[in-house]
């Protein structure tokens, strides 16, 4: 069995994970827990409530998921040979079924569904139309992909596959964008904006919004059958023929602490997904080591994903590793959750 970032492996009793990236052990993959039924959990976070089934479900916000996954008996977790640790993670025998984002808006594009399910044929509809994608260049992940959606308020939720395809989705978006059909998300947007809390110490709230708006993954679109707006995103996820499982041939990940550096962008051709990788040239460095023998930057922090591109001169704070392969070592600075989360960036240099 086969995962790749955003698929959605359903365990026995009713969980809903989200597989996170690429690289997992054979048969199972390392996730997050995003839904939960409520038979086994409830919840009074007022965004959590998914009541568009029979029965409701809730989501995980923060670290929830993680809490609850670790505490089942036995716990949903993994071990990760190279890290060293124990995370998040389900097997093969543990689930019922996979949701799969591409196989669900197939079916999704077939049915005579609600005004919101129209609405995401609808868009998939203008931008095919549009460009040479097709439809299958696409999915539907979130509630929308489980059918526990609420018209009235839920938004829509979509992958992008591959590499050419997402960069012709953000060429597309952004004549789009000039019309009546779609608006940029981020445009007129401003620091009093969404989120509420920012506490990111070496990147500006200004400077997120700019950002994410120059990113054209994001967007809005007047429903006419839901008579509202409605929240659009794009998420980048590679092709199958684009994946390299880097599980089994990485030996060990040994952290060499928290490091900053300056340098360019060789490539920002994977910044969209999950991890972005960013092959590098460093220049300048915090610590002990030349900073030639950083090969890459590995960010697994939303708020970074497309945040440079090939050319760039940027700054990147985040922690030293050394990855040891079978097939030799190198250095890489690594942007994740865990402490010092806030403390973390990479952004280009003419944003400080």
């Amino acid at each position: 069995m086969k995962f790749r970032d955003r698929d959605a492996p359903v365990t026995l009793n009713g969980l809903i994970f989200r597989t996170y990236g690429y690289d997992h052990p054979r048969d199972s993959c390392f996730c997050d827990l995003e839904y939960a039924p409520e038979t086994l959990y409830t919840t009074r976070e007022p965004r959590a409530l998914r009541d568009g089934l029979p029965t409701k479900h809730y989501k995980f916000y923060f670290d929830g998921g993680l809490k609850f996954a670790l505490n089942q008996e036995p716990p949903f977790k993994l071990h990760h040979a190279a890290l060293s640790r124990d995370m998040v993670g389900v097997r093969e025998g543990e689930i019922s079924r996979v949701v799969r984002p591409d196989e669900r808006l197939a079916e999704l594009m077939k049915m005579d569904g609600d005004a919101l399910q129209r609405t995401c044929v609808e868009i998939i509809d203008l931008i095919t139309e549009s460009s040479s994608l097709k439809a299958s260049d696409f999915g539907v992940f979130g509630s929308l992909a489980h059918s526990f959606h609420n018209p009235l308020f839920s938004d829509v939720d979509l992958v992008i596959y591959g590499m050419e395809e997402l960069r012709e989705l953000r060429a597309t978006l952004t004549e789009l964008y000039k019309g009546d059909s779609l608006r940029n998300e981020f445009d007129g947007w401003t620091p009093l904006d969404p989120p509420a809390h920012w506490n990111f110490k070496h990147l500006s709230k200004e400077d997120y919004g700019r950002h994410q708006r120059c990113k054209k993954i994001y967007a809005v679109h007047d429903a006419e059958l839901l008579g509202r707006e409605v929240k659009i995103e794009f998420e980048p996820v590679r092709r199958w023929d684009e994946i390299t499982n880097e599980y089994d041939d990485t030996l060990s990940i040994r952290e060499l602490g928290r490091v900053e550096a300056e340098g360019e962008v060789i490539s920002g051709d994977e910044g969209g997904f999950m991890p972005s990788i960013y092959p590098v040239r460093l220049e300048e460095i915090e610590g002990n080591i030349d900073p030639g023998e950083i090969i890459r930057v590995v960010s697994y922090v939303e708020e970074f994903r497309l945040q440079v591109e090939t050319g760039e001169r940027i700054v990147v704070r985040g922690n030293l590793e050394e990855v040891e392969t079978r097939n030799g070592s190198f250095h890489q600075i690594a942007l994740s959750y865990g402490r010092e989360y806030f403390d973390q960036v990479l952004k280009p240099i003419d944003a400080q």
